[in-house]
């Protein structure tokens, strides 16, 4: 059986030549992870083109895979993840968005955003929202390309057990390496000392010092690049490719998720669910 292709995909509602969908690829030798190449994909086609890659892979994706079940329930929207992506995907976004701004505009103040299971010890956004980050738009462009290509969501959707997506959130685990921003689109906010936070990032990637326990394996040219990068998105491609590969060695089929996750919501990548999960790794 041929190894498998280990990815972690940086995603972005509306990619472009200046702000691409970014991926990492790499492996599993036993002993690390090796970062083969980083990729940019600067439109939808090139995504989806990338989707259709033959397996075995499987890749971290950092957008939301599921809708809070609150929401779903109060909107009166489909009770299934197929039909529940269909629905969305056949609204539109601008449907989309004015649906989601109006419910939300019946929530009570302080709670606007319904949250998953999984947003909360994650400390993830609501898929809900819909700027600073578009998270919900995310969800909207990513999750149904991922169905069409045929691709397997555990605990979601069977499709290619050969093609494996998982929702990852690099920010998860650059927290738990330090809490100082590493990252930012904007010029002016581009400092040395969010420079000197993505050093820490991938000295700890580097040496496995982190709570995934994996050592990633770099040359000198990929280092600078991630380092060098002040938009943080060969970083976050980069984070999401090693929790892949945690969930890689976590194995089929849940690939470290929860035994159960609700199917409507789905689950993020390496977030110990209730009743804990195994950790691969031994840290």
């Amino acid at each position: 059986m041929r190894p498998v292709t280990l990815y972690g995909v940086d995603f972005t509602s509306a990619p472009r030549v200046r702000k691409p969908i970014t991926v990492a690829a790499g492996r599993d030798d036993g002993k690390s992870i090796r970062l083969n190449t980083l990729e940019v994909l600067p439109d939808w086609l090139a995504f989806e083109t990338f989707l259709d890659r033959p397996g075995p892979w499987l890749g971290g994706f950092d957008f939301p895979f599921g809708l809070p079940r609150e929401a779903v329930v109060d909107l009166a929207w489909p009770m299934t993840w197929r039909s529940l992506v269909e629905h969305c995907a056949s609204l539109g976004r601008q449907a989309f968005r004015e649906q989601l701004d109006a419910y939300r505009a019946t929530r009570p103040t302080g709670k606007r955003y319904a949250h998953r299971a999984a947003d909360a010890p994650a400390r993830s956004h609501s898929p809900l929202k819909l700027v600073n980050p578009p998270v919900g738009l995310m969800f909207l462009e990513g999750t149904p390309r991922l169905m069409r290509a045929g691709v397997s969501l555990p605990g979601l959707h069977d499709a290619d057990p050969s093609r494996v997506a998982l929702e990852a959130y690099p920010g998860l685990l650059a927290r738990a390496i330090t809490r100082a921003p590493y990252k930012t689109d904007e010029r002016a906010k581009q400092t040395i000392a969010r420079q000197g936070a993505r050093e820490t990032i991938v000295a700890a990637l580097e040496s496995g010092a982190h709570p995934l326990g994996l050592a990633l394996s770099l040359e000198s040219g990929q280092r600078a690049a991630l380092i060098e990068d002040a938009s943080g998105d060969l970083l976050d491609a980069t984070l999401a490719l090693v929790q892949s590969a945690w969930c890689l060695r976590a194995g089929p089929p849940d690939f470290g998720l929860p035994r159960e996750i609700d199917p409507l919501e789905g689950w993020i990548a390496t977030v110990a669910g209730p009743t804990g999960y195994r950790n691969p790794s031994g840290s």
